[in-house]
């Protein structure tokens, strides 16, 4: 699934080539994309107008158009936007033409990703805000802020980074990194971190997504580049998808299993799993 360092990939490379172009067309090739709005509707809003800004925020990436018209993408599990796509692309729901002839294709072959419209700026902070807490790059992601959001919470830690509504834009591959650089279980209680864990938390989370970002992403299924090219941070993985394989540390085999929902990977030396409480 495509998280925060993977939309910030695209966000940077298609920023220098949609900003300041107008959007000839825009064509919603299935209707779900949109849902409940009508493709026409959103047609209508932007065709036309000049792309001013491309931006993000956690997961979605933001298209501001002029006028304070803004297309909020949202990819999902499996969606990814390509430039210029070959005609043989598969799976195209989206198609944006801009007024230079160069062409965008959103495609995704689950069809979870999302399209939204939102008009003027309070309409756009009001459906963020009901959705995304800090972005964890940002300077409001401290070690405070994060020791505050553990307090009195007996939910698991990784459950509680996968929240979006606290910690905008991490999700299974960074949360299972950031956890193993931190040395800290998944199944851990947020609320029994002592202060000094949870910086050793938040500097791991800064440094996964950091490392991803440098590596361009990570493509284990379906995301790519605008050009169709794959990220690399699946070479660089700690634990997430090493199940069987040694730990980086210590050499003892990396587990898989289930927390928060989800596949979860963890050396259980490195990370010791907390005691089950009886009675």
């Amino acid at each position: 699934m495509p998280e925060l360092p993977e939309v910030e990939t695209i966000r940077r490379r298609l920023a220098p080539l949609v900003e300041g172009r107008a959007l000839r067309t825009l064509e919603v090739l299935d209707a779900k994309w949109c849902s409940p709005m009508a493709p026409s509707e959103l047609r209508d809003a932007l065709e036309g107008r000049i792309v001013e800004q491309l931006s993000r925020r956690g997961k979605y990436l933001i298209w501001e158009a002029e006028d304070e018209v803004y297309l909020v993408m949202h990819l999902r599990m499996t969606g990814t936007v390509l430039y210029d796509p070959p005609p043989d692309a598969l799976y195209a729901r989206v198609r944006l033409e801009l007024d230079d002839g160069h062409v965008l294709s959103f495609c995704d072959p689950r069809r979870f990703g999302t399209g939204e419209l939102a008009l003027g700026g309070d309409a756009l902070d009001d459906f963020l805000a009901a959705r995304l807490g800090v972005e964890p790059l940002g300077p409001d992601f401290t070690t405070e802020h994060l020791y505050l959001q553990t307090r009195k919470r007996r939910t698991p830690i990784k459950a509680l980074l996968l929240d979006q509504r606290r910690i905008a834009g991490v999700g299974n591959i960074y949360a299972n990194e950031a956890l193993f650089r931190a040395r800290i279980h998944p199944l851990r209680s947020a609320g029994a971190l002592k202060r000094g864990q949870v910086a050793a938390l938040r500097d791991a989370v800064v440094a996964s997504l950091e490392a991803g970002l440098g590596a361009g992403g990570a493509s284990i299924d379906d995301f790519r580049h605008p050009d169709g090219v794959k990220g690399a941070f699946q070479n660089e993985f700690l634990v997430h998808s090493r199940e069987g394989d040694p730990c980086t540390v210590c050499g003892t085999p990396v587990r898989k299993f289930v927390a928060a929902g989800r596949g979860t990977y963890a050396c259980e030396v490195c990370q010791k799993r907390p005691r089950v409480r009886r009675g």
